[in-house]
């Protein structure tokens, strides 16, 4: 059975056509050639929590490059590139707000009764598991490593 989120994308890939939206079209069709490489080296079909580990790691990517392209001194590119993940955000859930990720840490932590720097690793398994896809892991990331701190 077809993907609904693989779905969605596919549908906004015409209406993106239709309204000739060129930049739209083509940040699409990065997404889906991205899905079906991962299908294909993979031999499977995709679920919706594998789709939407491949959009965050395509915005991840993107991050990196925004990153460079600016110390390189490239706003073009950084722009193009920021334009990418404001597309590609609109698969993702909802992003969790900072408190909605301070209470999830701070749950984590409990359930894996963590108490030191040493323990991170426990928290942010339990972490990744809730979180994939409506948080940024970095940023969760720094505040499991403020609080055990």
């Amino acid at each position: 059975m077809p993907s609904a989120i693989k779905n969605h994308i596919t549908e906004d890939m015409k209406t993106a056509m239709r309204a000739q939206e060129k930049e739209r079209l083509a940040t699409i069709r990065l997404i889906l050639a991205a899905l079906k490489q991962r299908e294909v080296d993979e031999r499977i079909e995709l679920s919706d929590e594998q789709i939407l580990a491949t959009l965050n790691k395509m915005i991840k990517q993107r991050r990196d490059s925004i990153s460079q392209f600016e110390a390189g001194n490239r706003p073009d590119l950084a722009q193009k590139e920021s334009e990418e993940v404001r597309i590609i955000q609109q698969y993702l859930p909802a992003q969790l707000s900072a408190a909605e990720v301070e209470q999830a840490v701070m749950a984590a932590i409990t359930e894996a009764g963590a108490s030191s720097a040493k323990d991170m690793g426990k928290v942010m398994g339990v972490l990744k598991a809730k979180l994939q896809g409506k948080a940024d892991m970095t940023v969760v990331s720094a505040k499991v490593k403020e609080k055990l701190a």
